[in-house]
């Protein structure tokens, strides 16, 4: 009887599972710029594989199988996230570009390696950005930096 019911529930728990992976693949696909879909494969990714785990410790004929599902998923809870936002704030300051619907954006000012004149400052416009991603290359200063013997950001 209780056999039956825990059968059940791991079912329950791989379908719930699944359909978080899923979500998490559609994210993948159809958000607008990496950070958003690094947030959807994190998020939605942990959950559905975590709910996968737990039903693999509920229906595990030996105590040592439950106890790895159970450790799996508090290593991949704890990772996870940490690892998502490693990555995202290396391709913050690498300047992958957010998306044009962003609202706000909250990383400090010298947070983002620019190089003067790329295209995302050209985009913008704004000889600020150039300012701070290299202090010397003012408005007066971008011959005079561009001549100089400084290894220039990639």
């Amino acid at each position: 009887m209780i056999g039956d019911l825990l059968t059940i529930l791991a079912g329950v728990l791989v379908l719930a599972g699944a359909a978080f992976a899923a979500i998490a693949g559609v994210g993948i696909l159809r958000l607008p710029d990496l950070f958003t879909r690094m947030h959807a494969a994190s998020k939605a990714g942990s959950v559905g594989v975590g709910l996968m785990l737990l039903a693999l410790a509920l229906v595990a004929n030996e105590t040592a199988e439950a106890l790895r599902a159970i450790a799996a998923i508090l290593f991949f809870l704890l990772t996870t996230p940490i690892s998502a936002h490693l990555l995202a704030k290396a391709a913050y300051a690498a300047g992958y570009p957010l998306w044009k619907g962003s609202v706000l954006d909250e990383m400090p000012l010298g947070a983002r390696l620019r190089r003067p004149g790329s295209a995302d400052d050209r985009d913008r416009g704004d000889q600020e950005t150039l300012a701070i991603s290299r202090p010397e290359a003012t408005k007066q200063g971008l011959a005079k930096s561009a001549s100089s013997s400084e290894p220039r950001l990639p």
